[in-house]
């Protein structure tokens, strides 16, 4: 009896440890993968990596760094190996020189001019992220966001590293940050003045411009049936604003879950790249009263949102903001940005191309590479010479022949 209470336990053990991996993979692994969009969340690890370096470098003196400072700083951008062999790949953005027995590393002069170029657009752009932020404290519970927080999520936004000193007290009568606690992990911003002209979402600006009410795009091909079915009764409902606040609303209720899809939409409106990472998203489940289990909550909505784990690293991503793997409407610093890649793309072939050269060059000269030409010749001169002597197999062996063959294949015009 007691052996069968105890295989009775193991069983339901086990058959509770399967329904939650089953419950979990289904949760994050059920959505149809786009190609398309999975090229656009296609995350370039090394371009992160010399942001960062570049970031390092223009905080030194005189915008030169040692090798030795980076290499202490690589532990930081989870790097191994060293730092100068890093470097040396992308000649394109960094330029290394020797001084005192020290290698010292700087910009290079294209690398200058678009940090320059960056910075020239956030100054421009100082005004548009003091809305942004405004809009954010505006969908908040309290108005009230923790700054370790958005700290997080400040690139996604376009907020340069100094926002809190460089946006906050420039506009004084929009914002002002308290700390309830004395802590520095309790410091927060809050909004001291709401603007209705910014409590309009994208969903509403977009209606108001095409003259209907506000709804829901669908981005789904017309093969997924029940997807759409759900969508179109779930997009019947009024739509409700983010910036409307929670009064009246049950949570649970379709309402809330109306307004949750509606929030999580005028977030990622708001980024840069229409795209966040959902557990950075999930930090702010108090401040955005969002449901315990996010990832969940928008696999429901595959008519809005993408959601993939790429890299381990689940991401929500906005439909209608992508014409394939390209975004529609570009931010002035993703334009940028985008170039910083290419510069560095562009200094990487040419490290690569360099060094592939060096080493062709090397087998060369150890005797491991043998040069064929004279082979290919002497075979060419032997097949001249068949043909000279009758050896012709005719048909479509026949190089007019074969020329024609396929003219009379792909060619309807042909005779």
């Amino acid at each position: 009896m007691a052996a069968q209470i105890y295989l009775k336990r193991q069983r339901n053990g086990y058959l509770s440890f399967f329904s939650f991996h089953l419950e979990r993979g289904f949760s994050l692994w059920s959505m149809k993968k786009d190609p398309d969009l999975e090229v656009a969340l296609h995350r370039n690890r090394r371009w992160i990596v010399n942001n960062q370096i570049k970031n390092i470098i223009m905080q030194c003196p005189n915008h030169v760094a040692p090798v030795k400072y980076l290499q202490k700083k690589f532990k930081n951008l989870d790097l191994q190996g060293k730092a100068l062999n890093w470097i040396k790949k992308y000649p394109c953005c960094f330029e290394v020189y020797l001084e005192n027995d020290e290698y010292y590393c700087g910009l290079t002069k294209r690398m200058m001019f678009l940090t320059q170029e960056e910075e020239d657009v956030k100054d421009m752009q100082e005004g548009l992220y003091a809305d942004r932020l405004a809009k954010l404290l505006m969908m908040c519970c309290d108005n009230r966001l923790n700054v370790v927080k958005l700290n997080e999520l400040r690139r996604n936004f376009g907020f340069p590293d100094d926002f809190l000193l460089r946006i906050v007290p420039k506009y004084s009568k929009i914002f002002r940050v308290v700390n309830h606690t004395g802590r520095r992990s309790s410091v927060e911003i809050e909004l001291t003045e709401w603007n209705p002209d910014l409590a309009i979402s994208a969903i509403e600006r977009k209606a108001k411009k095409d003259g209907r009410e506000p709804c829901f795009p669908c981005s789904l091909p017309q093969t997924w049936v029940k997807s759409l079915e759900r969508f179109e009764d779930f997009n019947s409902t009024p739509y409700i604003s983010p910036y409307l606040g929670l009064d009246g609303l049950v949570e649970g209720s379709k309402e809330m879950d109306k307004r949750t899809v509606g929030l999580v939409h005028e977030l990622l409106s708001l980024t840069l790249w229409k795209k966040a990472s959902i557990f950075k998203l999930g930090h702010f489940r108090r401040e955005f009263c969002f449901p315990e289990k996010l990832n969940v909550f928008l696999l429901k909505h595959p008519g809005i949102f993408y959601v993939s784990n790429r890299y381990q690293i689940y991401t929500v991503l906005l439909r209608e903001a992508y014409n394939g793997f390209e975004l529609i409407e570009k931010d002035p610093l993703v334009i940028v940005k985008e170039k910083f890649g290419e510069l560095m793309q562009e200094g990487l072939h040419e490290y690569n191309r360099r060094h592939y050269l060096l080493n062709l060059e090397k087998k060369r000269n150890r005797g491991m590479i043998m040069s064929k030409p004279e082979k290919r010749r002497n075979q060419r001169d032997e097949t001249s010479e068949q043909d000279k002597e009758g050896g012709d197999l005719g048909g479509i062996f026949d190089p007019e022949e074969r020329k024609r063959f396929y003219r009379v294949l792909f060619d309807d015009n042909a005779p």
